[in-house]
């Protein structure tokens, strides 16, 4: 499986755009972050790529698991953070009673 790494240094910005540009692509995406900043950054960047997406009709989460991996010989732990796409169902299909009010059901 390929992952987006991200580091402390990565731009919030840019990997959002590669988060978006994969979603709407149908690209899996999988983040792989090893350290406080990089995960730190790669949290902004999911967040800042919702932005992105809501507007176009598609919303996503994430679910964070640890990974032992080796980097240079050495072992680490790394976070990894798998992004699950949702299609937002249009207002009108959930407007039961015609106002124009969403009715959420639960």
């Amino acid at each position: 499986m390929d992952y987006l790494k991200v580091s402390s240094k990565s731009s919030p910005a840019s990997v959002a755009g590669a988060i978006a540009g994969m979603v709407k692509d149908g690209v899996p995406v999988n983040i792989q972050s090893v350290g406080a900043g990089a995960v730190n950054q790669a949290i902004k960047a999911v967040a800042i790529a919702r932005g992105f997406l809501i507007p176009t009709g598609v919303d996503i989460s994430c679910a964070p698991t640890f990974a032992d991996i080796n980097i240079n010989g050495e072992s680490r732990t790394a976070i990894r953070i798998a992004v699950y796409v949702h299609r937002l169902v249009p207002q009108a299909a959930h407007d039961t009673d015609n106002d124009g009010m969403q009715e959420l059901m639960y």
